[in-house]
């Protein structure tokens, strides 16, 4: 099967090669001002093989999302993949993989210390209640287990 070349670059990524974990450079736009922001995929489980439940997806998301930006300025936005296998961190600039690799050991680590989950609540979440910070430090502690693995993105 050779599918057509389509816009969205992960549906051109063939998910059956790759061995999750791993972190990679998935875009890199310049914008008409002369910024550049770029997308990383960052990978916590196999595509196709397992997933993580939705409820460690969001408080990972609640968690990385502000943990992070204690670490770092760049940080843009870490949206999860619909289909539950991960997150994208979009960051400013192009920082090498050394960079962002430690940036997500050390908010991964700062997750696993975390007591709470941040805003999982009715007033600042629109579904407060679809959390679990257990879950989502199990998650973290798995992706942290393959960290030497992080820079392999296909088997």
């Amino acid at each position: 099967m050779n599918p057509e070349r389509m816009n969205v670059e992960s549906f051109n990524l063939d998910h059956r090669l790759v061995a999750a974990p791993y972190v990679r450079v998935a875009d890199t736009k310049r914008l008409p001002a002369g910024d550049v922001i770029t997308k990383f995929d960052v990978r916590f489980t196999q595509p196709n093989v397992d997933h993580l439940e939705m409820k460690a997806v969001h408080s990972l998301e609640h968690l990385f999302a502000e943990h992070s930006r204690n670490h770092s300025d760049k940080v843009i936005d870490f949206s999860p993949m619909g289909c539950q296998t991960g997150f994208y961190l979009i960051m400013q600039g192009a920082p090498e993989f050394d960079e962002v690799a430690a940036l997500i050991e050390v908010t991964l680590n700062d997750i696993l210390k975390a007591d709470s989950v941040p805003a999982a609540n009715e007033i600042q979440c629109g579904w407060g209640a679809n959390h679990s910070l257990e879950d989502a430090q199990a998650a973290a502690a798995g992706f942290l287990a393959g960290r030497e693995t992080w820079n392999v993105v296909f088997a």
